[in-house]
């Protein structure tokens, strides 16, 4: 059995999805772009300020589902400048701890709202 997660801590969505889905074991976020969850705007700021909210996003929906980020077992980070790779890992760097989760990191020609970043997870309880 499956359980939407919903917080008003994190954007909402904006189509036809959940900002998270409980699948028993595991939970899986939905790709979190820097939208502040208040206004539904896209913050003002370079890749770094980009990455940093994309992260209090993720943070948020996860809290929502009583796990952090020490839960998340795999990252995919979508990027539309392979350039910022090294500032978005960066700040990436800063919400977490050993051991760290897989990732893929992949540059995509346009993401949502012409954002730089995008990160979806999967964590496991």
């Amino acid at each position: 059995m499956v359980k939407a997660i919903h917080t008003a801590n994190a954007p909402q969505a904006i189509g036809p999805y959940s900002q998270a889905i409980d699948a028993g074991d595991f939970v899986f976020v939905s790709g979190q772009i820097p939208l502040n969850p208040q206004t539904m705007e896209v913050v003002e700021g370079d890749i770094a300020k980009q990455t940093e909210q994309v992260m209090k996003n993720l943070q948020a929906v996860l809290e929502e589902a009583n796990l952090t980020f020490s839960n998340v077992v795999k990252f995919t980070i979508y990027i539309t400048n392979m350039d910022d790779f090294a500032t978005i890992n960066e700040v990436y760097a800063t919400f977490l701890k050993e051991p760290y989760p897989a990732r893929a990191t992949v540059e995509v020609s346009k993401l949502p709202k012409g954002v730089g970043v995008e990160m979806d997870v999967i964590a496991k309880k």
